[in-house]
């Protein structure tokens, strides 16, 4: 059995055949949650290895490459030593690797609360309606609005989230009217996040302010406690 537990340890990667659960992980760890409404929780992050998108403000390039493959076993028994009921399954984009998706339902069906962090730019239909996906529509500033997948909002359910990271004013004026076209905040929790090296949080949260929007303000908490640090 492989174990996840130790950073020193390394294989040489293999492609899993069709159909397999192996996945490639770039890490899984213990923190709070830093975003979402499920901020402050004790959360195991498992980070998969890949992202088809190179987003302008991208704060995970780390887990563009490399990674280990691990059984979808050894990565449950993992999550299971933490101890606690928090799961969130993110990258790169986790779903760009078709073993997420009986991962996710394994992590369900083991009695854990799922949450998906994707791009929003890959096929969510197959994701367990029990998970809690986070929906990243991906702005202009970002460079990678163009990969922006809409058909994936009529498939969201009440409990998930929508997430806007904006870079500037032109980001925040452009979401506000996606906001009011696609009528999100009636329908499920929508997060603006200032983009930390480009949008001071100040300027955001007086914008929202001033429009009286009903949107959820977020900073990412993991970063105000721990910075950019790996595996926070």
């Amino acid at each position: 059995m492989t174990s996840l537990a130790s950073a020193t340890e390394r294989v040489t990667p293999r492609v899993p055949a069709a159909g397999s659960t192996r996945l490639k992980l770039t890490e899984i760890f213990l923190s709070l949650q830093g975003e979402s409404t499920f901020v402050g929780c004790p959360t195991v992050f498992v980070r998969l290895t890949g992202c088809p998108l190179r987003c302008s403000y991208c704060d995970t390039e780390y887990a563009f490459h490399g990674g280990l493959w691990h059984e979808q076993a050894d990565v449950l028994a993992t999550v299971a030593g933490h101890g606690v009921r928090h799961v969130c399954v993110t990258g790169g984009e986790p779903l760009a690797q078709k073993a997420c998706i009986p991962l996710l339902t394994a992590l369900c069906d083991a009695g854990y609360v799922v949450s998906l962090e994707t791009s929003g730019a890959l096929d969510v239909s197959a994701v367990d309606p029990r998970v809690v996906k986070i929906l990243d529509i991906k702005t202009p500033a970002s460079k990678e609005v163009g990969r922006n997948r809409w058909e994936n909002l009529a498939l969201l359910q009440p409990h998930d989230q929508i997430k806007f990271v904006l870079c500037d004013r032109a980001d925040y004026d452009w979401a506000k009217s996606v906001v009011a076209e696609h009528r999100l905040t009636e329908r499920h929790t929508v997060l603006f996040s200032p983009s930390a090296t480009q949008l001071a949080a100040r300027d955001l949260a007086d914008w929202i302010v001033a429009d009286r929007l009903l949107v959820r303000f977020q900073m990412q908490l993991h970063k105000l406690l721990w910075g950019g640090e790996a595996g926070r």
